[in-house]
């Protein structure tokens, strides 16, 4: 059970994003009798919030994928670095929290989450020696990382033997692709360094083979999953040849891909990998947690697609995560300036999607965003989006927009509450990045 009580004791103020101004200061974890309704202003806007009703669906969606498939999940906490959330995760029966960067693992290991994969190579003094340390201090610490060199190999060899621990640092041999980013590019390059971890023993052991196709493009869907087919094949054949050897050390042998695109593919072909150890398929999806209203949605439709299966589970997943604005000019017949920009919601892979507005004081609730509603371009401030002539957006109008690619949002706000369906706060996460 992580450590979650340092969060909830968190002071919050109005110097935090998203608290009205004035506000005194109050315990994060106090955030729910405060009482504070999006729809009755209560809050300055632009303002993030995770839907609870939406949150839970997709741990129970997941959930459910994973009965399906036999495999495990260790959720990438870089999309949201959110303890709590991770612990939601954990709840649902995560096998570990994955993380990019030392920072990430730092952020682990202060609220007490026990197995972590670095999803990267473990490199320099400052990143080696706190890994190192907490092993050391902790040996119900459970930790992974990639190698994809045998340089690599060597420079944790050596900090391992000026800081011997007793037992060895678990490591995944890492693949990749032409042009891609870090990885081993073929077979033998990949059994190279599965080699030289063998060599390295007692300090070092190779536990499993690893990868990240989310990254491998193509021209169309179909181009893009043959390209992405033959790279899980290239992974599982890495496996194979390092098991032939005997590289392995222990089992089971973990499999691990998947990022939030193909994590079905992953699943699929890992299975049917043929080694004669038992192996362990992990999926990696950071972003089914919230999901998104354009990247991960266009997705999952295509995850749909190759995998009918799915559809036994019920509706697919729901984007979670809003940011609402207000309307705060319409200089144009045509145009409407909103308080929301750059700072504010990811635009790295496609614009906001307007989704909802209201117009307090006489509005019901919430209505959909009316047709031809389309945001052009993000200042750091501002959002500008297209609207029919004729529809009735006028100064002080609420607007709701969902996201691409959630973790480039999460990464604008400090603290996001978690609202009802009625939009009242019912709490609040803390991220750390």
């Amino acid at each position: 059970m992580a450590r979650l009580s340092e969060i909830e004791d968190l002071l919050i103020d109005d110097l935090t994003k998203g608290v009205p101004g004035g506000a005194a200061p109050f315990c994060l974890r106090d955030i729910g009798t405060k009482r504070w309704n999006v729809l009755r202003e209560d809050l300055p806007l632009p303002v993030a919030v995770l839907k609870e009703s939406a949150l839970a669906h997709n741990e129970r969606w997941m959930t459910s994928f994973l009965e399906l498939s036999g495999a495990v999940i260790a959720p990438h906490g870089k999309t949201t670095m959110s303890p709590q959330l991770f612990q939601r995760q954990f709840d649902d029966g995560a096998w570990a929290i994955t993380v990019a960067t030392v920072h990430q693992v730092q952020v682990c290991r202060r609220f007490g989450f026990n197995r972590v994969v670095l999803a990267n190579q473990l490199v320099g003094r400052q990143a080696i020696r706190f890994v190192l340390d907490e092993l050391h201090k902790d040996g119900g610490f459970d930790f992974y990382c990639l190698v994809d060199s045998v340089d690599g190999v060597d420079m944790l060899a050596d900090a391992m033997r000026n800081h011997p621990l007793g037992r060895p640092v678990n490591v995944l041999v890492e693949g990749g692709t032409m042009g891609g980013r870090t990885g081993c590019r073929d077979r033998e390059a990949a059994l190279s360094v599965a080699r030289a971890v063998k060599g390295a023993a007692p300090h070092l052991a190779l536990r499993g083979v690893e990868g990240f196709e989310g990254l491998i493009h193509a021209d169309t869907p179909t181009e893009q999953e043959a390209r992405v087919g033959a790279f899980l094949d290239l992974l599982v054949d890495i496996a194979v040849a390092c098991d032939r050897e005997s590289l392995f050390a222990g089992a089971p042998i973990i499999l691990s891909a998947g990022g939030s695109a193909f994590y079905d593919m992953v699943v699929e072909r890992f299975k049917l990998a043929g080694l004669d150890r038992e192996v362990l398929v992990v999926t990696r999806s950071g972003c089914y947690l919230t999901h998104d209203s354009a990247m991960y949605r266009r997705f999952f439709a295509q995850v749909r697609q190759r995998t009918p299966s799915v559809d036994d589970l019920g509706e697919g997943l729901r984007p979670a995560i809003e940011i609402w604005t207000y309307v705060q000019s319409r200089p144009e017949p045509g145009k409407v300036i909103l308080t929301m920009g750059r700072r504010d919601v990811s635009h790295d892979a496609d614009m906001p999607v307007p989704e909802l507005w209201f117009r307090p004081n006489a509005h019901a609730g919430p209505e959909r965003i009316l047709q031809g509603c389309r945001v052009t371009e993000l200042n750091d401030q501002h959002t500008h989006m297209t609207v029919p002539t004729d529809s009735p957006f006028r100064v002080g109008d609420m607007v709701a927009f969902g996201v691409s690619h959630p973790c480039t949002t999460f990464d604008k706000w400090q603290l996001i509450g978690i609202v009802d369906d009625d939009y009242n706060v019912v709490s609040a996460v803390r991220t750390f990045f």
